[in-house]
This record gives structure tokens, C-alpha cells and sequence, in this order.
């Protein structure tokens, strides 16, 4: 039987207890990386002639779709899509059309995505028909001429139209912006009041070190602390309390009326209230995006093809090794990155 013809998933009073990890915290957030390609070479991301995974190690959309419905089975609320670029996987959006299943059932709270927006305009109404309500789109700069050396080749009015089609179809979108010293420092005021007046929150992020990309990040590196204090030089911040399953800290802008998050994995990490694995597009999953401890769970997929107890059993003994947070830093120039892998590998 295809995976695309299982029945939906008990409910949710009969699901098995859901996934705890060693800390007590409940994980019920999962991430996927669909793709680890890209149509995009971020400076802080990638290398500019980046090497992908051949496509014969890549799960096929049936398997990803069985991975994805084996955590739900075991707890999992939130599913995140991601990539590289997930617009770019072929069959993507009959991914979406599978699990959406877990949506109408009530198994699943949230199915949603991570996407650069360069393909957003052409699948923004079919993400809204089969379920999907929000989205993050990522946005460095709107200059057009930094937002192409930053990207290496984007255009941004490719994404922005992509912006207004996921707006005009009832998708809730917000802004990923990381924060960079040498190329949109200066920017992120403006890009916030952009934002705000069309009605989209912005999460600005530290650039984080992860995998070897062509530029060093102690160059790039912008604490968002200074970034808040300059910020509260003209604006008043006021702090919230939503929380929104991610590792963001919010306050509204009350000038603007908007809201905006700081993601600070170096100046003030989250660790605390981690409740997220990444699963990547070979099965690997990662139970620290800082951390490089790791479980093969396309072995169980693929040697039990009508049995999903193994991959269960397997999903469960990795979550007992999550490590308690990272260890990200960066402090001196030419020091290696935390992780070796790229983050278009792991799913950002």
C-alpha cells in the first residue's frame, strides 16, 4: 500500500505518549529539509559553487511522507518544511497534499514553510487550498543590488512579487532577515518599518556557524543586543510573551504596531525551551542544529517498507541522546564553523 493511501492517524486521545527528551521537554516540533538544493547562494550560507547530494541518496517524496507521518504518530504538532529551497523539489507540493491529511484529521496543528520566495508567486494558491496558512520568507536586504550580492545572483523583485501572491492568497507571511555587519546593518530600521506597514511581522537572526561557506563570519557577525539598542535609541519595544513553537523572542513596536523577533543562538541562546529536531532529505535526523550527533533513520524506513514499529523504536532512541543546547560562537577570525554540514543540509 502507498503511503499516499494509509488511513488518517488515530486520534489524538489513542497516540502513543508523545517524545520527551533526557531535559523533560517535550518535542513535538519537527523540521524538514525536503531538498538540500538551492537556487540561491547565500554568503553566509553556502559556498558560491556549492556541491549538492547526488540525487540516488535523496528520499523519495513517499518516503519523506511516511518519516513525517511516523513522528506525527509519536507527538509531532509542527511541521516545518524546508530546504534548501523546498519549491524546488519536484513533487513538492504533492508532499504537501499528503500530509495535509494529518491537518484534517486533527493530528497535526500547523503544516508550513521556509522558503526563499523566488518561486512563491507560481505555488502560493495551491499551498493556501491544501492547508498550509503561514509561511516564512527569507529577506536580507531591499536594495535590490545588495539583496543580489548577498544571494549571489537574486533578484528581489522576484520575491516581493512572490510576498504580495502568498498575501493576496490568505497566507500569514513573515520576514527572515539576518542580521549582517557589512552588508544591511544600517538597513534593518528601514526593512522593519517596511515590513510592519504591509502588515508582516520580521524575525531578525545572528548569522550562526554553521558549515564552511567562501567568506569568514567574525567579518558579518552583528550581535543582535547592539542591534536592539539602537533600535530602542528611537522606537519603544515592548516585550512579549507569544510564543510561536520557535525560538524567537518578540516585542511590538509601538510606533509601528508591529511585532518583531530577535533569534539570538550566540548572545542569548534558547536552548532552554528547545522542542525541535531536523530530519534531513537523506533520513538523517539531527537533534541539535549545534550539535553533530545524528541517527540514520532511512535504514528502519527502507528494511521494515510495511512495519513503521523499527522506525518508531528508532525515532525514540535517538530523542534520548538530544543534547541539552549548542555551543555556538564566534570569536576569532579563521576559526572553524561549530558544524561542518551547511545548513541547506540540515534545514534551517
Amino acid at each position: 500500500m502507498s503511503p499516499f493511501d494509509q488511513p488518517a492517524p488515530v486520534a489524538e486521545a489513542a497516540r502513543p505518549v508523545p517524545l520527551i527528551d533526557p531535559f523533560g521537554r517535550t518535542v513535538d516540533y519537527l523540521r524538514v529539509s525536503v531538498t538540500d538544493r538551492c537556487d540561491l547562494r547565500c554568503v553566509y550560507c553556502m559556498s558560491e559553487r556549492q556541491t549538492f547530494l547526488p540525487k540516488a541518496e535523496v528520499l523519495s517524496i513517499e518516503e519523506l511522507d511516511r518519516l513525517c507521518s511516523a513522528f506525527v504518530a509519536l507527538g509531532t504538532r509542527k511541521l516545518r518544511l524546508t530546504g534548501g529551497e523546498p519549491l524546488m523539489r519536484r513533487g513538492f507540493l504533492q508532499l504537501v497534499e499528503a500530509l495535509s491529511r494529518h491537518l484534517r484529521s486533527g493530528a497535526l496543528d500547523e503544516l508550513t514553510l521556509t522558503t526563499n520566495g523566488t518561486r512563491l508567486a507560481e505555488f502560493a494558491l495551491d499551498l493556501a487550498r491544501l492547508g498550509v496558512r503561514r509561511l516564512n520568507v527569507s529577506v536580507d536586504s531591499l536594495d535590490a543590488d545588495t539583496y543580489r550580492r548577498v544571494t549571489r545572483g537574486g533578484e528581489l523583485s522576484q520575491v516581493l512579487a512572490g510576498i504580495q501572491a502568498a498575501q493576496d492568497a490568505g497566507l500569514k507571511v513573515k520576514i527572515n532577515t539576518v542580521a549582517l555587519k557589512a552588508d544591511n546593518a544600517r538597513e534593518l530600521p528601514r526593512m522593519i518599518d517596511w515590513a510592519h506597514g504591509q502588515g508582516l511581522d520580521l524575525t531578525l537572526i545572528e548569522t550562526m556557524p554553521i558549515g564552511e561557506v567562501d567568506e569568514d563570519r567574525t567579518d558579518q557577525y552583528l550581535p543582535l543586543s547592539v542591534v536592539r539598542q539602537q533600535l530602542e535609541s528611537f522606537w519603544t519595544l515592548t516585550p512579549l510573551v507569544d510564543h510561536t513553537s520557535g525560538p524567537a523572542r518578540y516585542v511590538r513596536i509601538e510606533e509601528t504596531q508591529g511585532r518583531l523577533g530577535f533569534i539570538t543562538p550566540l548572545t542569548h541562546n534558547f536552548c532552554e525551551s528547545c522542542n525541535r529536531v531536523r530530519l534531513t532529505c537523506t533520513g538523517t535526523l539531527y537533534l541539535c542544529l549545534g550539535q553533530e550527533d545524528c541517527a540514520d533513520l532511512r535504514a528502519p524506513l527502507r528494511e521494515h517498507p510495511g512495519d513503521d514499529g523499527p522506525l518508531r523504536e528508532a525515532i525514540r532512541e535517538a530523542l534520548s541522546r538530544k543534547p541539552k543546547g549548542h555551543d555556538f560562537r564566534i570569536e576569532r577570525r579563521g576559526e572553524r564553523p561549530a558544524v561542518s554540514r551547511v545548513m541547506s543540509t540540515t534545514g534551517g
